[in-house]
């Protein structure tokens, strides 16, 4: 039991260790973004540009102007046919004689597979 409890110390130990350089990394990645948030170079965490900040008025005037722009777009384009309302083509099924062509040709296919496999 004793190499039990070392052990379990011993990893209690490297835990501890572990969670410190994790401590002293945010750190120094706060420290770093602190310093390009403050000069504004450079991008924020989302992505977005440094100073970049809209109203929430700002923000619904963008979207009603996209949505506009967008039924713009689709009021243009018709469906073509063979498509559906959700724009996904008709899924067209096969007929008995073909599905038994295919078949057939695919079972040639094999045996013609199988037969060299055996004269080799």
């Amino acid at each position: 039991m004793s190499n039990l409890s070392s052990a379990l110390q011993q990893l209690r130990q490297e835990q501890k260790q572990a969670q410190q350089q994790v401590e002293k990394l945010q750190s120094a990645i706060s420290v770093i973004q602190g310093l390009l948030g403050r000069h504004g170079s450079g991008t924020s965490a989302k992505g977005a540009g440094p100073g970049r900040i809209l109203s929430a008025a700002a923000r619904k005037r963008m979207a009603q102007a996209q949505k506009a722009r967008w039924a713009k777009v689709r009021q243009g384009s018709k469906p073509a046919d063979g498509k559906t309302k959700s724009g996904s083509p008709i899924k067209r099924t096969m007929s008995a004689s073909a599905r038994r062509k295919i078949a057939a040709a695919q079972r040639a296919r094999w045996a013609k597979v199988k037969a060299a496999k055996k004269a080799a």
